[in-house]
């Protein structure tokens, strides 16, 4: 069949028509069990109760007025997120890549104020903070650069968890006015931030005065373990991004800032035409609330324990398994060779995940999941694993 959506996915044989939970039912009466949410998405899970129930009212009422206006949910929600995170102010818009903008462009703004001609941001090798022109140039994966140079300059890359190289090159570079990176880096394949590393980099940028800006786009909102990823080490960010897993399907992207830096930007200097919409603000509180009040960041580490440890067990005699690795409910499985076929068989297996990196399988399930899913993910997916080098993969 012709589609006229424009040929920039590689898009599975399914089509899903509705959900409940953590499943997922196809056009053909199907059901999935969805170890993907969305990418990291549906935290909650589908058709959640307390969701539905406030898209409704809200669509009933007032989905947009524009930033011209005050917007009492937006209130409510930036205050709640300063609260919860220790930063001062928040500037709501609709993705994550978007939510990186800001964060890059508050980079530039202290860069300037510091009397840098040229401020420089430094960077991980094999990050991913999105696919907008400047975001894509902050990453670190040139298969989603190829074809689009020139890239934005002033970005330097350093190697993922290595303080020693890190600090080096900010103290040869006084133009560098920002460090960014994420806690985990998910498209390269579920790579981990050692413990200590965050720490350390707060107190490299505290010496060399320069912002700490956290990207928890995929990390954010309970999935590592804890509401966001750097409370596990005991430090505040100057500089906080995310996004997905904000309002559980309805987009939303945030970038929260602490107070030194919050008059940086001024009236007219950024904005956002639907960023912080009454539907978008509303939803997030929602979300929020009900994952603090059930504590399912708490769920997300314990499952995640479960599904690393058991996938590691029913694994331990793989010989293409080259590692088993994640944080709460942000799973990799590195497979020695390109796996993207097992996409197809999964489907067969009626369960959702993806691959990343072309070895890794990543797992990105719900945060609601019970001890009854996990056991069942990990069989599913050791199974699938197994018999696709049977067949001679």
């Amino acid at each position: 069949m012709h589609s006229h959506l424009l040929n920039i996915y590689r898009r599975l044989p399914v089509t899903f028509t509705h959900g409940h939970g953590i499943w997922l039912y196809d056009s053909e009466g199907n059901c999935y069990l969805d170890a993907l949410s969305g990418i990291a998405v549906n935290g909650l899970g589908h058709s959640n109760p307390s969701i539905v129930a406030a898209i409704q009212d809200q669509a009933s009422k007032l989905l947009h007025t524009s930033n011209l206006y005050h917007n009492e949910y937006g209130e409510k929600l930036a205050k709640l997120l300063c609260e919860l995170t220790g930063l001062h102010k928040a500037f709501f818009c609709n993705s994550g890549a978007e939510s990186n903008e800001a964060a890059i462009k508050l980079a530039r703004l202290y860069g300037h104020s510091k009397g840098i001609d040229a401020p420089q941001i430094l960077v991980m090798e094999n990050a991913y903070h999105g696919r907008t022109l400047t975001t894509l140039s902050a990453s670190g994966n040139s298969r989603i650069q190829n074809g689009f140079g020139p890239l934005v300059p002033n970005f330097i890359k350093a190697p993922f968890n290595d303080l020693a190289a890190i600090e080096i090159i900010c103290e040869k570079n006084p133009n560098i006015s920002a460090i960014f990176l994420e806690p985990i880096q998910g498209e390269a394949g579920i790579m981990v931030a050692e413990p200590g590393f965050l720490k350390g980099i707060r107190a490299i940028c505290d010496k060399y005065k320069i912002l700490m800006m956290l990207d928890e786009i995929q990390t954010g909102i309970g999935r590592t373990g804890s509401l966001f990823m750097y409370q596990q080490e005991h430090i505040i960010p100057d500089v906080l991004t995310f996004a997905k897993g904000l309002a559980n399907g309805i987009p939303i992207g945030a970038c929260l800032f602490a107070k030194p830096y919050c008059d940086l930007f001024t009236p007219g200097s950024h904005g956002s035409t639907f960023g912080g919409n009454p539907l978008a603000t509303r939803i997030a509180l929602v979300t929020i609330n009900e994952i603090i009040q059930n504590k399912w960041f708490e769920n997300a580490r314990i499952q995640g324990d479960k599904i690393i440890s058991g996938l590691k067990l029913a694994l331990q005699d793989n010989p293409h398994v080259v590692d088993i690795r994640g944080q709460g409910l942000m799973i990799g499985i590195e497979l020695d060779t390109p796996c993207r076929d097992i996409l197809e068989q999964a489907l067969d297996k009626r369960i959702l995940f993806n691959i990343t990196r072309e070895k890794v399988i990543r797992l990105l399930p719900p945060l609601i999941i019970s001890d009854a899913h996990s056991i069942q993910i990990i069989e599913t997916v050791a199974s699938l694993i197994n018999n696709f080098f049977d067949k001679g993969n």
